[in-house]
């Protein structure tokens, strides 16, 4: 993991200022963040560091520095080390976490191949998946990440930065109900694609926007559509169009988040999607 000799890292929600080496000394502190779990638990993290003395007309390795706090991290537990049981979650999330087991990025179900997958992110999934849920001909949706470096993510590490994931849904949907380019319809419905890195109060790496397609009809069609898009706005689009990549599904707590505390999900609901509960 390389990082730039100024940087401004958030950890967890714990912002690390922009550090240079011209004034630069590091205290030894064994309680390095406060991770927050699953529901907003507050877990104390600690991780072994080493005395940094000052280098004299050199630069600080923040490499080093920051490499051994995530190492020190990822090997100390609590949850920003925690795994995600995919057995226990529903279908399709065993299904999408075996996939990205084995490196593969599925464009039709394997238990029902007559269902496709699409995926987008639009900032925090707990809204873009109740808006998905909501569609007639969307038969299944799962939140996770994707498009990150890393196995194996979880909702601690992504927020982190750590990974590179960024949050999405995977929407599997009957073709001869709905097309691709109404699930688009629905994408740009929501999100404002000239927003770099966060929409809405949400920012950060991980919510940046993003379309990314398993087929090459699904290339074809939203890159027609990016192009449509741009014409509306003067600023240029920010969302990502790429290929999809592998996709982790995201613990069971955050699956269908919002049905679960009281939000309408029946097909052609039309009330209002509060993000947060």
């Amino acid at each position: 993991m390389k990082f730039p000799t100024s940087v401004c890292l958030s950890l967890m929600g714990v912002v690390v200022p922009a550090l240079r080496s011209s004034a630069f000394v590091a205290p030894c502190h064994r309680r390095i963040a406060t991770v927050y779990g699953v529901g907003g638990s507050r877990a104390p993290q600690s991780a072994p560091c080493r005395n940094l003395r000052r280098r004299r007309g050199s630069v600080v390795d923040l490499n080093m520095i920051f490499g051994d706090l995530f190492r020190g991290l990822m090997n100390d537990g609590g949850a920003f080390a925690a795994g995600i049981d995919y057995s226990a979650l529903d279908h399709p999330g065993p299904e999408l976490a075996s996939a990205a087991e084995a490196k593969n990025v599925l464009a039709k179900s394997e238990r029902d191949p007559t269902l496709e997958l699409a995926t987008f992110a639009g900032g925090c999934f707990w809204g873009l998946e109740l808006a998905y849920q909501r569609i007639p001909g969307v038969v299944h949706t799962a939140t996770g990440y994707t498009q990150g470096r890393e196995k194996f993510p979880n909702y601690s590490q992504v927020g982190a930065g750590a990974t590179g994931h960024t949050e999405a849904v995977v929407v599997y949907y009957d073709s001869s109900q709905i097309t691709y380019g109404q699930l688009l319809d629905a994408f740009f419905g929501r999100v404002d694609p000239t927003t770099v890195n966060g929409q809405g109060n949400d920012f950060g790496g991980q919510y940046r926007t993003g379309v990314y397609f398993h087929t090459a009809e699904q290339e074809a069609l939203a890159r027609a559509r990016f192009k449509d898009e741009q014409l509306l706005y003067s600023k240029p689009i920010a969302t990502e169009l790429r290929a999809a990549m592998s996709f982790w599904p995201a613990e069971k707590y955050h699956q269908q988040y919002l049905e679960k505390r009281g939000q309408n999900a029946d097909k052609g609901a039309i009330e209002t999607i509060r993000c947060y509960g």
